[in-house]
């Protein structure tokens, strides 16, 4: 019985290690097919085809029928495909075009964005009075100038795969590819942002979110798509080549999507947001090494610098929101509290 229950409790922990390995391994992988020759905007329009009819099933059989689908619902999926299908060609780009440790330090910046955009449009309060306020505004400076760091400075190399010299016309991206690569990437990490705050609005009025899903898969598929068919003049992209493509391919439909999602709604109801989003940093290290092996990629002081710099800043605006909620907590029972010590005085009057 104890055994059992200790394995429970680590589930949690052994899941999300394991969602940032599998986020990183995609990165990876991506990176090696896209070295190869596969066309970023067809594999978005595969894996997504591919997410979108595994859950088909649970479409027509499990879906909540008592949540009717609107036109203005509709709509909204159509907008998260649309950020969807332009973010993630945008992102295997950046990745092709710099490397998938580059990729891991920036995706970091996504609940900061998150937060600005929260206080922008008035859905969080910024109160510079408090502690835990100017924790998150102190912690959102300090982790978009690591970003900046990791961005335009690339520096030595601080690790140096064996056969990094043997592949560096291959894998290795010049300043200006690095430079270009990066901004993408942070291109992709704000609409990223505005995709979860709009997200958390189709939530509240539509709770059932493998459903939002599936629409949000389904309108990728065409919207890249159009997009596929205006940007990727070559018949010959449309051909998967090796192995390596089909892996990357099925791996993103299935690791990218369903199991990350069905994950973190479980860890989110068992644990919390903050638990969850602890694990992002996680992915810096887990990128450099399998960069490294699989690769022959080469560890940069500029990423190590910016990396850093990003993980403190990310921290920060962390234990600012969970003081915050703490605050929050405290607050309500204190009030429940005074409450239930005034209610015997007034049956008694």
């Amino acid at each position: 019985m104890g055994f059992s229950s200790y394995i429970w409790k680590a589930a949690p922990f052994v899941a999300m290690i394991s969602v940032e390995c599998s986020d990183v391994g995609l990165s990876v992988i991506s990176k090696a097919a896209l070295t190869q020759g596969m066309s970023n905007v067809v594999s978005v329009v595969y894996y997504n085809a591919l997410g979108t009819l595994i859950l088909l099933p649970y479409l027509i059989f499990c879906r909540n029928k008592q949540a009717p689908l609107t036109f203005s619902l509709l709509w909204r999926f159509f907008l998260l495909g649309l950020i969807g299908s332009s973010g993630q060609i945008v992102y295997l780009t950046g990745v092709k075009f710099s490397s998938p440790t580059l990729s891991s330090a920036l995706v970091n910046l996504i609940p900061i964005f998150t937060f600005l955009l929260a206080v922008i449009f008035r859905m969080e309060k910024l109160e510079l009075r408090r502690s835990s306020s100017q924790a998150k505004a102190l912690g959102a400076v300090v982790a978009v100038t690591g970003a900046f760091v990791v961005t335009l400075y690339k520096g030595p190399p601080v690790l140096i795969s064996s056969t990094s010299n043997l592949h560096q016309h291959l894998l290795f991206s010049e300043q200006s590819r690095w430079i270009i690569g990066g901004f993408l990437i942070l291109l992709v990490c704000l609409s990223s942002a505005t995709w979860n705050v709009l997200q958390a609005a189709t939530v509240k009025e539509y709770p059932d979110k493998m459903t939002i899903v599936f629409f949000y898969t389904f309108f990728i598929t065409v919207q890249s798509l159009v997009f596929s068919l205006i940007l990727e003049r070559n018949p010959t992209a449309w051909k998967v080549k090796s192995t390596v493509e089909a892996a990357a391919i099925v791996c993103t439909a299935i690791f990218g999507s369903l199991y990350r999602i069905a994950i973190h709604t479980w860890c989110l109801q068992k644990k919390g947001p903050v638990y969850v989003a602890m694990f992002k940093p996680l992915g810096i290290v887990v990128a450099v090494i399998l960069s490294i092996i699989f690769l022959g990629d080469s560890l940069y002081l500029g990423s190590v610098i910016g990396s850093a710099i990003i993980t403190l800043g990310f921290y920060t605006v962390i234990w600012g929101q969970a003081k915050e909620k703490n605050m929050v907590l405290q607050n309500e029972v204190s009030h429940m509290e005074s409450s239930g010590q005034k209610a015997p005085l007034l049956q008694s009057s």
